[in-house]
């Protein structure tokens, strides 16, 4: 078995260029590089979105639960590559068969677990599966690609 790493708010900012109101991931549990990741999310009702999503009965749109999720693939991506510092970004290319299964509220402990199916030179697929004590909330497969910032030729 591949060794585990634990990975603080601190080493999640190297790892990723996601600054608030948008970063979606507050520490990785365990990480098996090349493997899979286990982070998570503390979901407080100070996020901006539960302004609007929605007053009375806030819950956490799905859609950021599937952005955290790709958060943790891309810390997987960039820690498995060793590539924390070095300006890289992980672009989003697809998501398949997104489900969401249940909601999401303020005070929960948002977990996001993420498997690599294939990897391919810059190009990468996962499974993600968000879920709160056990309770599945989102799963999804999306592709990710790494590459230079806009702008660096």
């Amino acid at each position: 078995m591949a060794e585990e790493t634990e990975l603080d708010i601190r080493q999640v900012l190297k790892a990723l260029p996601h600054r608030y109101p948008l970063l979606l991931v507050d520490r990785v549990r365990s990480l098996e590089k090349g493997e899979r990741i286990h982070a998570v999310k503390a979901v407080s009702f100070n996020e901006e979105y539960f302004q609007g999503h929605f007053p009375g009965a806030p819950i956490m749109p799905g859609v950021l639960q599937i952005e955290a999720l790709a958060q943790a693939a891309a810390i997987l991506g960039i820690e498995t590559l060793e590539l924390a510092g070095t300006g890289k970004l992980v672009f989003f290319m697809g998501i398949e068969g997104a489900k969401f299964r249940s909601p999401v509220t303020p005070g929960c402990l948002l977990d996001l677990e993420v498997e690599f199916l294939q990897k391919r030179s810059r190009v990468y697929k996962f499974k993600g599966r968000a879920s709160v004590e056990g309770k599945t909330t989102t799963e999804c497969e999306f592709t990710a690609m790494i590459a230079d910032p806009p702008g660096d030729d």
